[in-house]
């Protein structure tokens, strides 16, 4: 007998750790990006129920923005981003602890790992729920000398922007993100156990999965030394550690899709943007809508070639480390296989979540944008040209890592006892 099915009481309980463990990850981080980028001095205990947006967004959630100022003026907002930096925190503190119960299990069946993922996924929602229906709340905006402002004054009718979590939007898509959570954790784990019947798929999904995901976090962490380098020698070091805390995967990981010859797509207007490089926010402020990709970015900054020295480096890592995990009966060609699938589907993941949506507007009397309240903000991936790339580059770097890996898989097969 299982322990699941002798314990069902240690099966909640391990999923409620999960979740809170979770939650209180992205709570934290999100408190602390926004706390450094001045959130914490907003008026009429804004700050908490701004800290629960951005956690619902972070987990897959979705918040509508209103605006308006009674007959004098109206305001149009929309945000679509997600906070990856926080996401990122939640994701690895919870399929960190989901994964550990099933440390010792060498295989699993079907429905112990649906009655393991079950309750873990109802108390997610749950969890959500409660953040969803706390994130809300209205502003009152400063129109400084402009004719609204000295309109308003007179008028007492104070342009507002106002936030409230979409909650089936939000199930919806959350349910989505824990789920995908729980998968990919279940294909990157090597100790997980998996259904009898899908064992034989070990060797061609995990160390390719876990290759990819190897790949991203040392992004991730390469962008935090950046950040941080950055944030002691430049100044401005609030406002970099508000990105490093809140959006530093929005940035690290299309840069590794433009190192492999991706493409984004963009535009910014007016004088509101996102905290972005220099050279990036050059490339995107342009009339009409923007190409961005190593050549457009080094046309500003030469040293965006690096880009592609970076990605070659460590996607050439990442052939080695899956070939080094892999059974030494995977041939080179099978090795550049898996590594292209997963390095697509990994790129497709990451276009799909590190887009960014914005605009604001205020319009006097419904008469076009007021002077310097208006802005947008756009970037959104080239697929038809970034995904292939991601295949071809992903085949490449398995197929070298395969060869540069040969000799540790041989003498690991020679050193290690017959069965």
């Amino acid at each position: 007998m299982s322990r699941t099915s002798r314990g069902p009481e240690r099966v909640w309980r391990d999923a409620l750790v999960a979740v809170l463990a979770g939650f209180v990850a992205m709570t934290v981080v999100a408190a602390a990006g926004l706390a450094c980028a001045g959130a914490d001095g907003l008026p009429g205990g804004a700050f908490p129920h701004v800290v629960a947006a951005v956690v619902v967004m972070a987990a897959g959630g979705t918040v509508d923005v209103t605006g308006g100022a009674g007959f004098l003026a109206d305001a149009q907002a929309g945000l679509s981003v997600m906070p990856l930096s926080v996401s990122l925190a939640g994701a690895l503190t919870a399929a960190f602890c989901f994964l550990r119960p099933l440390r010792h299990h060498a295989v699993a069946r079907p429905r112990e790992l649906l009655l393991r993922a079950a309750p873990l996924v109802l108390l997610w929602l749950l969890a959500l729920t409660a953040f969803a229906l706390y994130a809300r709340h209205t502003f009152g905006l400063s129109t400084g000398g402009s004719p609204i402002g000295e309109i308003s004054e007179l008028l007492d009718s104070t342009p507002t922007v106002g936030f409230e979590a979409a909650l089936p939007a939000t199930l919806f898509f959350g349910l989505l993100w824990i789920l995908g959570l729980l998968l990919i954790s279940l294909l990157v784990s090597r100790r997980a156990p998996l259904p009898a019947r899908l064992v034989r798929f070990h060797e061609a999904v995990r160390p390719a999965a876990f290759a990819v995901v190897a790949l991203l976090l040392s992004y991730a962490v390469l962008g935090v030394v950046i950040g941080l380098v950055v944030a002691a020698t430049r100044g401005h070091a609030r406002e970099t550690l508000a990105v490093v805390l809140l959006g530093l995967p929005n940035l690290a990981w299309p840069a590794l899709t433009l190192g492999l010859g991706g493409a984004w797509q963009g535009h910014v207007e007016g004088p509101f943007g996102l905290p972005m490089p220099h050279v990036l926010d050059q490339v995107l402020r342009t009339p009409d809508l923007s190409t961005v990709d190593v050549g457009s970015l080094a046309r500003q900054d030469a040293r965006a070639w690096w880009l592609v020295a970076v990605a070659a480096v460590l996607l050439l890592g990442a052939g080695f480390l899956m070939a080094a995990r892999s059974s030494a009966r995977v041939r080179p060609w099978q090795h550049a296989l898996h590594l292209g699938v997963a390095l697509a589907l990994g790129t497709l993941v990451v276009c799909l979540l590190a887009g960014v949506e914005a605009r604001f507007g205020l319009s006097l009397l419904g008469i076009g944008d007021e002077d310097g309240l208006g802005g947008k903000v756009r970037l959104l991936p080239v697929l038809w040209r970034t995904v292939p790339l991601a295949l071809l580059c992903g085949a490449v770097a398995g197929f070298l890592g395969a060869l540069l890996a040969a000799p540790v898989r041989r003498r690991r097969t020679t050193q290690s006892p017959p069965s």
